[in-house]
């Protein structure tokens, strides 16, 4: 699903990562500052690694050798941050649906049915600025799965939220996780949030893979 190898030097900090995971639910684990949202930006084409190569789902989306350098809006991944950023000035239905529209789409039994998936159907008429934070995540994720992505990648979701949000938020994390038909990459600091989430995990530490776990 997910075969990555990167070079890249971004300012002082430099990155050489080289992984391949088959899993549908893929998580990158590290300490603060060790590279996992530098590999997530380099997948999702955010900056142009020195060299490497990165395929996701069998479609290649860089290739230093062979000059391949998809731009980000055509590699059919979405990124969900820490931050939900999504529209303040959109009601929780018009940001996903900003997701159908990316997609080329209108609203749908596939609204409903990711809608339904991560509890937000009282949410709809709301403005972001009156969720939870756990509440704005799960939004986020929602306008992120409406774009029907080829991959989707979850970098440290939960890192902006107190224990009290996380709870809130885990059973979602976990029904999207056992019901993915997509594959995911789940970035984070915490071990019990990875070891729960996925099947195999990429320990990353000073810009490099120190480790691989299969599980």
């Amino acid at each position: 699903m997910f075969d990555v190898s990167v070079k890249a030097l971004l300012g002082e900090f430099d990155l050489d990562v080289s992984f391949r995971s088959e899993s549908m639910v893929t998580a990158l684990s590290g300490p603060s500052g060790s590279g996992k949202s530098s590999i997530v930006a380099a997948i999702a084409g955010l900056y142009r690694p020195a060299q490497g190569r990165i395929v996701v789902n069998g479609k290649t989306l860089f290739d230093s050798e062979r000059r391949i350098d998809l731009p980000a809006n055509k590699r059919g991944v979405r990124v969900v941050f820490q931050e939900s950023r999504l529209f303040p000035h959109f009601t929780v239905a018009q940001n996903l649906m900003f997701g159908r529209w990316l997609a080329g789409k209108k609203r749908d039994r596939q609204f409903d049915e990711v809608v339904s998936l991560l509890g937000i159907e009282t949410l709809l008429a709301r403005r972001p600025r009156k969720l939870s934070g756990g509440e704005r995540q799960r939004v986020a994720i929602g306008r992120a799965l409406l774009a029907e992505p080829k991959a989707l990648l979850l970098d440290e979701p939960l890192a902006s939220l107190d224990a009290g949000r996380k709870n809130e938020i885990i059973p979602y994390l976990s029904q999207l996780v056992a019901n993915a038909r997509i594959p995911i990459l789940y970035v984070s600091h915490a071990r019990d949030e990875i070891e729960r989430m996925a099947q195999t995990i990429v320990k990353i530490d000073s810009g490099r893979m120190t480790e691989i776990e299969r599980r």
